[in-house]
């Protein structure tokens, strides 16, 4: 319990110091993703597990104290993962755009700024940027001791436009 706790104030730390931080911007000029986003753009995904580009920046390294990985990823617009399932599930929270996540068997959803998002366990599933959007989130694994991640087959073109 007292993991828990520490785990969530940390994480009312940086959310709080995220929505603190003002970004100043030239009219006209569009920032980047490293001028705006709260961290680093981190490591290039591999194409065996994405489709488009996703940045992953790791935020807290797995340990056998707290069991539990964070960190934070930056889908480019259009922007995938493969079908995956988490055997202790996945928190995804959205930092900033837009994007969508679907469960096997259930219509896909879009997910939005500020919005939580739990995948239950062993549930295949996948998430990404929608077309107009970049979409910046990030994730928790907990119980790592149980594993990290099975990645799948790619979500093929016709899955990723259907809301179905």
């Amino acid at each position: 319990m007292k993991t828990i706790t520490i785990l969530a104030i940390a994480l009312l730390l940086v959310v709080g110091q995220a929505c603190n931080t003002k970004v100043e911007k030239q009219e006209n000029i569009e920032a980047t993703p490293s001028e705006e986003a709260i961290f680093p753009l981190g490591e290039l995904g591999p194409a065996t597990n994405f489709t488009g580009k996703a940045y992953n920046f790791g935020l807290v390294e797995n340990d056998s104290i707290y069991n539990t990985l964070m960190g934070n990823v930056y889908f480019e617009k259009s922007a995938r993962s493969n079908w995956h399932t988490h055997p202790s599930g996945q928190i995804l929270i959205v930092l900033d755009g837009e994007g969508y996540h679907q469960l096997e068997g259930q219509a896909r959803q879009l997910m939005k700024k500020g919005e939580v998002i739990k995948v239950p366990a062993n549930t295949r599933h996948w998430h990404g940027a929608t077309e107009d959007n970049s979409l910046t989130q990030m994730y928790i694994l907990p119980k790592t001791e149980n594993g990290f991640v099975t990645w799948l087959e790619p979500v093929t073109d016709e899955q990723y436009k259907s809301n179905k």
